[in-house]
């Protein structure tokens, strides 16, 4: 295929592009959007709560290094091992692949940035602002003492007054926001923003991750994010969804925080393997044996993680027959576990091994994993989890998996990536020294915990004492914890003394002639220009390719029409399909992060009208944000290169837009899904809590509802259409009655449960029902504000029969909110019917 713009680009192309991507400065750099400084901002947010969540875990062991030690209270010590587990799992795991992904994906993908640069702002502020109030929480003795898991009932009003628990029950759930905002970003940037001819057959492993990654939090985090909602209203208004004589079920707990926390494991483990299968062919020089092996045993893991959460439940009395199930589907997650494993040693021997730093955090890796994951096979047997559950043979089994499957990884890919982030790679000498203290102290840390466990140390307490057998193995854990910080520490000094931006002499360059995108000569505009993909390893495959790159002889070499661009390409053959208009810097996504970070803090303190009072300010900003997004067809079509014109907007199914509402309309779905489930559990273990018929509502009221909610949807269907025809006076109309009509149905489902007499307060049948009024009623909320949102925007001449996908996303949003209150309709006033 010949080169698109084989002759020299004119440098001015070059000078508009660095001017155009310039970042701003002063204090106003704070609101820069650009992937490589947000990105880089984001993980050295997540690198410093993996510190500090490991200087607590220093202090744990210095409690437990010997027996009747009084270093630490009981009620510090639960402080302190709950902070811990919850910064690990929620303030560094997820939030840093999330991080590395946001940093590494437009370079790998060979785009110019990612689809929603504001979103990816805002998440990491949001994240950022959270996170951290949420750790100094611990100065004030309000952090959480439930564990990270916070099992009810001991994490009741009953049995823990106050607002700690409320800081992680806010706090968290509003951290998974920001991870979902995230995974939207990444799994639109990764389906609709590649280098052309980047077919799903050429995407690099760490992409496939990534998309399986973000897809996984779609699934997993809503299930917590209904958990910790139940649990805070019980704490705050006593809806008893978890107090067993009032109808409710604390295992209903469990089963939405496993169904999240299983595959949690796995959301974590799949994006580190994805760096294993890149960084290993570049150490070998060769390619990545059994590709399409490796990118299927990806999606098998994920699929068969959301199959395990019992897994975590077999001492609670469920039925064996589904213990025997999710005891083999604890044992079967290995088999694509074991096929990337087999990979990997495959490539290991088909090339020529550079025994770099990277490379020893790999074998280190392998190590661990594999350990890890026998003893999880070991704890899948129903009969010996039953022995070692709640002991520290598991505490040791989840570190070898999560910090061996995680950290080891990570560390790699900072020893391997740096050259692309910074102007100066890491220490390889230093970087030995790293390896050989963190894989010893690691070892010598955890390995003696499968000891103490077996001799039947229990999880989770803060002394024991002397004579048990326990004392030798916690000693040696809280020496090898000493030299793990020891190599930690090393790793922080040799990040800190070669860590540099990359400048106008660019980054340190493919000091490991890599074979992938990233690492083309790049700057705060990604790649001079998008080059056309024709193999798994392009820098390989295609010799030349970067010096092409560099001379702009690819597609969009320039800024076409003066602001920050990418190309649009088609989701599974990564053919051009238009020019996406990118935002630049604003200060609106950070302010809107932050105030609602502040809304949900002083909520968890109980001071509400501060708490209102930063809502609006949020949603000001939100709007202020919003309003600069959807421009129209403001250019004509151009030329991008080689002959081919792309048009500047596209509506419809080709709207990136479109692909992210439909995601976060699957977050949505998810979240129903969660409350369904809630629902039909209650139901089972409690119908005697349940009403009669001739107690329920009155069928009148759930069809006068049901009839509201389809006139609504067809009044936002005549707005569509009236707006194709540019008749705005019609589409606003309809708009108006769309809302009076969904309101209607909102109102409705009110008045039907008022009708019951039923409190919430008195059962948790009660409690769910208004629960579910509250969430339809919530939707509801939203869709009437967008409707006035998008009738605002037709009154200021923003919206038209062409520039129309901001109402298009609008008439999709309310399209799901009917359906999902027909089906709330039928949940409450049918089901029960049904099944008396």
């Amino acid at each position: 295929m010949d080169l698109p713009n084989p002759l020299p680009r004119p440098p001015r192309e070059l000078e508009t592009l660095r001017r155009i991507w310039q970042p701003p400065s002063g204090l106003r750099f704070l609101t820069v959007v650009n992937n490589n400084y947000v990105g880089t901002f984001y993980v050295a947010a997540a690198l410093m709560f993996f510190l500090l969540a490991g200087l607590l875990a220093l202090a744990m062991r210095a409690q437990l290094a010997v027996p009747g030690n009084t270093l630490l209270t009981p009620q510090q010590y639960n402080q302190v091992f709950t902070m811990h587990g919850s910064m690990m799992m929620f303030l560094f795991a997820v939030p840093m692949v999330e991080a590395i992904g946001i940093l590494l994906l437009p370079n790998m993908l060979g785009a110019r940035d990612l689809p929603f640069p504001r979103l990816s702002a805002y998440a990491f502020w949001a994240y950022f602002v959270g996170g951290s109030v949420f750790f100094l929480s611990i100065f004030f003795g309000a952090a959480p003492t439930g564990g990270w898991f916070m099992y009810p009932p001991l994490t009741s009003t009953r049995f823990s007054p106050g607002v700690n628990e409320d800081f992680w029950l806010l706090g968290i759930g509003f951290i998974e926001i920001s991870a979902i905002a995230g995974a939207i970003e990444i799994l639109v940037g990764i389906l609709r923003t590649r280098s052309p001819g980047m077919t799903l057959e050429r995407l690099p492993v760490f992409a496939w991750a990534m998309l399986i990654f973000a897809a996984m939090i779609l699934i997993a985090f809503p299930a917590l994010i209904v958990a910790t909602i139940l649990l805070e209203l019980e704490r705050a208004f006593d809806w008893p969804f978890f107090v067993a004589d009032r109808g409710g079920d604390p295992l209903l707990w469990q089963h939405l925080f496993w169904f999240f926390g299983h595959p949690e494991v796995y959301i974590i483990f799949l994006p580190a393997a994805g760096m294993v299968s890149m960084i290993l062919p570049t150490m070998v020089q060769a390619p990545l044996v059994g590709y399409r092996l490796v990118v299927l045993a990806l999606i098998g893991t994920a699929l068969l993680s959301f199959g395990l959460w019992v897994h975590h439940m077999f001492t609670t009395g469920i039925p064996e027959l589904s213990v025997s199930f999710f005891s083999a589907a604890s044992m079967a997650v290995a088999i694509p576990s074991g096929i990337q494993v087999f990979a990997w040693i495959a490539t290991l021997a088909a090339g020529r091994v550079q025994p770099k730093t990277p490379l020893l955090f790999v074998l280190g890796f392998l190590f661990t994993f594999v350990l890890g994951g026998l003893t999880g096979v070991m704890v899948g047997l129903v009969p010996f989890d039953w022995q070692v559950h709640d002991t520290y043979f598991v505490v040791a089994h989840l570190h070898y998996v999560l910090f061996g499957g995680m950290v080891f990884p990570l560390l790699a890919a900072f020893y391997y990536w740096m050259p692309y982030a910074s102007a100066r790679p890491l220490s390889e000498r230093l970087g030995r020294w790293v390896f050989g203290l963190v894989f010893a102290g690691f070892n010598v840390t955890f390995f003696p915990m499968h000891f103490a466990g077996l001799a039947g140390m229990p999880r989770r307490v803060y002394s024991y004492p002397a004579g048990l057998g326990w004392d030798t193995p916690n000693l040696i854990s809280s020496a090898g914890a000493l030299l793990l910080a020891a190599g930690l520490a090393l790793f922080v000094f040799d990040l800190l003394r070669n860590f540099r931006l990359p400048s106008g002499d660019g980054n340190a360059g493919n000091l490991w002639n890599a074979g992938t995108l990233e690492w083309l000569p790049n700057a705060n505009y990604s790649n001079r220009s998008i080059p056309i993909v024709r193999g798994r390893d392009p820098l390989w495959d295609q010799p030349g390719l970067a010096d092409d790159v560099a001379q702009g002889r690819y597609y969009l070499p320039g800024s076409a029409t003066g602001r920050r661009e990418t190309i649009l390409t088609s989701a599974v053959e990564a053919q051009p399909q238009a020019l996406l208009l990118m935002p630049g810097p604003a200060l609106s996504p950070v302010l809107s992060a932050v105030f609602t970070a502040a809304f949900f803090l002083l909520l968890t303190v109980k001071l509400v009208v501060p708490a209102v009072l930063c809502g609006l300010i949020a949603l000001a900003a939100l709007f202020v944000w919003l309003w600069d997004t959807d421009p129209g067809p403001a250019f004509a079509p151009v030329q991008i290169g080689g002959g081919i014109e792309l048009p500047v907007y596209v509506t419809g199914r080709d709207s990136h837009s479109r692909w992210a509402m439909i995601i976060l309309l699957i977050v949505a779905a998810a979240i129903l899904g969660s409350l369904v489930f809630s629902y039909l559990y209650l139901w089972v273990g409690a119908p005697q809590m349940w009403p009669s018929v001739s107690q329920l509502p009155p069928l009148w009221l759930a069809a006068l509802q049901a009839a509201s909610l389809v006139a609504s949807s067809a009044a936002i269907a005549h707005a569509q259409r009236a707006l194709q025809r540019n008749r705005h006076l019609p589409m606003r109309v309809s708009l108006l009655a769309a809302a009076v009509l969904a309101l209607t149905s909102a109102a409705c489902e009110t008045l039907a449960q008022l009708h019951t007499g039923i409190s919430p307060s008195a059962s948790a049948y009660g409690a769910t029902v208004w629960l579910f009024a509250a969430v339809h009623g919530f939707y509801v909320a939203v869709a009437v504000l967008m409707a006035g949102y998008l009738i605002a925007r037709s009154v200021a001449g923003l919206v038209d029969a062409q520039r129309r996908a901001t109402a298009e996303n609008v008439s999709l949003f309310w399209h799901y909110v009917v359906a999902q209150g027909l089906a709330i309709a039928a949940l409450l006033h049918l089901f029960p019917r049904a099944v008396a």
